[in-house]
């Protein structure tokens, strides 16, 4: 259980989301703060629902998909809590179907990134005056809007806009996002009692103030869980942001902003600009008051980013915080002691969920001669059971990837396997994009342990895998260490404990997230703190407590009760003795 304050004497009624009627803000100066020592318990996480036949999460879901699907929104920016409409437009479509228009989106100018930088700063000034509670009931109300009142509008807008089956959507949109909002809260509240060491004489405390001036929040398209937290992070601590979606998100991630706004969070305290990447960030990453970049994407931007901020460093009022997560190569080993059955369901579900389109998911496989045939056996199996489709039929496992770009890229690594002697495709390796962005599963063997699906990060529902003599499973450990340039997730299947122990620890930097006898996906807030070194991020753990470090600037305070009336020291006075 956690437990709750808010007073509602703070707040005026807020925004419902589909209505536009302007959201208004006020703080009473006069009126006694709370006092108490306040701590949020540690959350339960919250319970995935099955949408099982016959349910009435499975009939209100298909029915918010339907209503989502004859629908075509008009999402403008929200700067400042004002919607702003510029009239250069793009539209966001059904992967799965791309010739359906879901929205249409306006899109953030020179102008438009001016205002919303100033709005954050302004709005700055008044949220980090809030108690750190305060806060982190704001965010909680949100958790418990998309709990219950939002859950199927928000998975919903996920499913059609970013191509995510239900069990995605809900294990995404709906669970994470809000594991994320209350977990956070209770690690506030740890963060926040923790206070340095008094001698007698003498009081020293901490202050957790929030960055001097705003943090840019770039979010992909891939996780709507992730485009929450990478505002609501810094958010709790203080913060503001100005927000750049994926376009490819645009729609669950409007919502979101609308959520945030129904559940009291101040206007400005989050600025919506989507727009061209390099135009929005150039001109926000110059600014001197360039406090912090949260962001999850490309290892290729990620660079360019940090290398711009590097550039501008004598600009800054701070040197700002850098926190990101990027690409990954992810591996499945498996020893000779592992279960056929096992290693089969993990590189399936590991590699083939959300189409392959997760940082996590498990690309390359590292595979024992002696247990190859019955492995490719089983997933054969399996995968002559999936289908793949439209993400409103619920039976399909898997649906499209995210667009015309990303399927051009995938079929192109996929030629480089047909036409190459150095490996050859085992299964899958067709796709079709005449009405959805449709690639099916697909399996390649590489001979070769270098070869380029092995190396290179692919972003969707394509497996490489290697089949190594039992003999050489030490070298073939070094090289799943020496292959990749990332290191976020990888995994072990092996029933030897003896081997779990070594390869972990000589595996100990190939992976930010390793697991035992499980897929490399699935990190859960609160369970396994998520988030890679190398080549995949600064590794600052969303999920715990140590990525809202990564938001605060501290101040230490000592008070002495009676100070000082002499500058002379004891050791400075006459030796008597002699």
């Amino acid at each position: 259980m956690f437990f709750m304050f808010i007073n509602h004497n703070y707040y005026t009624v807020l925004k419902p989301l589909h209505q536009s009627k302007k959201l208004t803000f006020k703080l009473d100066r006069n009126h006694t703060m709370n006092n108490a020592v306040f701590i949020f318990d540690y959350p339960s996480n919250e319970p995935v629902r099955s949408y099982a036949p016959g349910s009435r999460d499975r009939k209100d879901l298909q029915a918010e998909l339907d209503r989502l699907s004859s629908t075509q929104l008009e999402i403008p920016l929200i700067i400042g809590g004002k919607e702003v409409f510029t009239n250069n437009t793009g539209t966001v479509t059904m992967p799965h179907d791309h010739g359906h228009v879901l929205a249409r989106y306006h899109k953030a100018g020179e102008a438009e990134v001016k205002m919303a930088i100033d709005a954050a700063l302004k709005a700055h000034r008044e949220w980090e005056s809030f108690s750190w509670f305060e806060r982190a009931s704001v965010t909680l109300k949100v958790a418990e809007l998309l709990s219950k009142k939002y859950r199927m509008l928000l998975n919903a807008a996920t499913m059609l806009g970013q191509g995510k089956s239900a069990y995605q959507a809900e294990i995404d949109a709906a669970c994470e996002t809000i594991d994320f909002l209350r977990f956070n809260a209770h690690f506030i509240s740890d963060i926040y009692n923790e206070q340095p060491h008094s001698d007698p004489g003498i009081i020293n405390r901490l202050e957790y103030r929030p960055l001097e001036g705003f943090v840019f929040a770039v979010t992909p398209f891939n996780f709507t869980a992730i485009a929450s937290n990478i505002n609501m992070a810094p958010v709790i601590m203080g913060n503001t942001t100005v927000w750049k979606p994926a376009t490819t998100s645009i729609l669950s991630n409007y919502i979101l902003m609308q959520v945030f706004k129904e559940a009291g969070l101040p206007d400005g305290v989050i600025n919506f600009i989507p727009g061209q990447g390099s135009a929005v960030g150039n001109q926000v990453i110059a600014h001197k008051y360039f406090a912090g970049l949260h962001f999850t994407g490309s290892n290729g931007t990620f660079n360019k980013l940090w290398q711009h901020a590097s550039a501008n460093l004598a600009n800054y009022r701070s040197y700002p915080r850098i926190v990101g997560e990027t690409g990954g190569k992810d591996f499945v080993l498996v020893h000779p002691s592992a279960g056929v059955d096992e290693v089969a369901t993990a590189l399936v579900r590991g590699a083939f969920e959300y189409q392959g389109q997760k940082c996590s998911a498990a690309s390359r496989a590292y595979i024992p001669e002696s247990l190859w045939p019955a492995v490719k056996s089983r997933v054969g199996e399996i995968l002559a059971e999936i289908k793949v489709g439209d993400v409103r039929d619920l039976s399909n496992f898997m649906n499209a990837v995210i667009d015309e770009k990303s399927f051009d890229n995938i079929i192109n690594y996929i030629g480089k396997a047909r036409n190459t002697n150095d490996a050859e495709i085992v299964f899958g390796g067709t796709g079709d994009k005449s009405k959805g962005y449709f690639v099916q599963p697909t399996i390649i063997q590489a001979y070769d342990p270098h070869f380029v699906t092995m190396t290179e990060e692919i972003f969707g529902p394509v497996l490489t895998v290697h089949v190594y003599k039992d003999k050489d499973f030490d070298q073939t450990v070094k090289l799943v260490d020496e292959t990749s340039p990332y290191g976020l997730t990888g995994c072990i299947f092996a029933q030897d404990r003896g081997v779990l122990v070594k390869v972990a620890d000589e595996l100990k930097y190939a992976a930010g997230n390793f697991y035992f006898n499980d897929k490399p996906t699935g990190a859960v807030v609160g369970q396994q703190p998520f988030g890679g070194s190398r080549q995949s991020g600064t590794n600052d753990k969303a999920g715990s407590h140590l990525s809202l470090l990564r938001w605060i600037s501290p101040r230490t305070i000592k008070e002495t009760l009676i100070p000082p009336t002499d500058y002379r020291y004891p050791f400075m006075k006459a030796d008597n003795c002699h």
